[in-house]
């Protein structure tokens, strides 16, 4: 089968294309590139050898969908196309539900009118809201705390009425966590347009000079050291448990299944400044700024669920996560210097 992935020439996207490539699996990415660059496909290739064929479009555009299933003849989606920035949500609501929501409904659609009943979903821990206990597992009650996570939620209530009206889905819903890290070839990682709103790529843009400094968005939390607790996973354990989620919905019921994707353990702000620093040798200013809004204090997975019933578990460690992030800005330097 052929696995259509959307998004898939960004941060999450390329790194679970690299992953199923590298098990000889064909894929298609559909991407509008609005926060990527086609040159990932460039890089894709270089790292696996095989052909990665590119649709440029918009999941908003039923048409196109239906066009690159057929021509691919897709059988499966994973869904990462979606924008995800919590602040620019708060100021910018109607983009947000406009693309996420909107554009998922058209995807599903597409899927439907095509036969490819297969869906692996990029979901997210702000599904959860403010936590009522952590650390977090499957069952926590839901309650988005801002416009990207409403979104999310939405989808994820959307996509539960589908698989429960036709049986004939099989959906896979994976809430991550915080993803960081980038490919161990350097070729691939986390480059967002403009100032990053994740905290790894902030970080490395300080270490390389190109921003000032990192600001913290908050330093009063009722946390160790008053910053954000968060649980931070490689990119490449995220994208591992995409294929094994993919391959457990087509063995097996139900139509929909729920997993989330972490580590189990969180780290503050400055915990993974303190990390970078240590591990990679550079030194990271800093300047503590107000909160953001639909922030919360500390957000953490319980893993369990994944590990028991697909039989994954996260197994790269912070070091490796800083590591590999600093390798990636600094490829990326000598790039764009040549």
């Amino acid at each position: 089968m052929t696995i259509m992935l959307t998004g898939g020439t960004g941060y999450i996207g390329s790194h679970v294309a690299a992953t199923l490539l590298s098990t000889g699996q064909p894929i298609v990415c559909f991407d509008n590139l609005a926060n990527s660059d086609a040159s990932v496909i460039d890089r894709l290739e270089a790292i696996t050898g095989a052909s990665v064929p590119l649709v440029v479009g918009d999941i908003r555009d039923g048409q196109a969908l239906r066009q690159a299933m057929t021509d691919h003849a897709v059988t499966a989606v994973i869904h990462f196309a979606g924008l995800k920035a919590v602040g620019e949500s708060v100021a910018e609501p109607m983009k947000y539900y406009n693309n996420n929501v909107g554009g998922t409904l058209s995807l599903v659609e597409a899927m439907a009118d095509c036969g490819a009943k297969t869906l692996v979903f990029s979901s997210s821990a702000t599904v959860y809201g403010q936590p009522q206990y952590l650390p977090l597992d499957e069952d926590h009650p839901t309650s988005a705390t801002n416009p990207y996570g409403r979104t999310k939620l939405m989808i994820e209530e959307m996509l539960a009425d589908i698989a429960a009206a036709d049986p004939a889905w099989r959906i896979a819903i994976l809430r991550y966590f915080n993803p960081v890290g980038a490919h161990d070839s350097g070729l691939i990682g986390e480059n967002p347009n403009g100032i990053p709103n994740n905290l790894m790529p902030f970080i490395t843009r300080v270490a390389a000079g190109r921003l000032a400094e990192l600001s913290v968005f908050g330093a009063d939390y009722d946390t160790p050291d008053g910053t954000g607790v968060r649980d931070y996973i490689h990119v490449l354990d995220l994208a591992d448990g995409h294929v094994v989620a993919l391959d457990a919905i087509g063995q097996a019921e139900p139509a929909l299944s729920t997993w989330n994707l972490g580590t189990g353990q969180g780290y503050s702000v400055l915990d993974m400044v303190k990390a970078f620093e240590r591990v990679n040798g550079v030194s990271i200013p800093y300047r503590i700024a107000p909160r953001r809004d639909g922030d919360v204090a500390s957000c953490y997975a319980s893993p369990e669920r994944a590990a028991r019933e697909l039989g994954w578990t996260a197994s790269r460690d912070l070091d490796a996560m800083c590591a590999s992030s600093w390798r990636f800005e600094q490829t990326l330097a000598m790039r764009n210097s040549a």
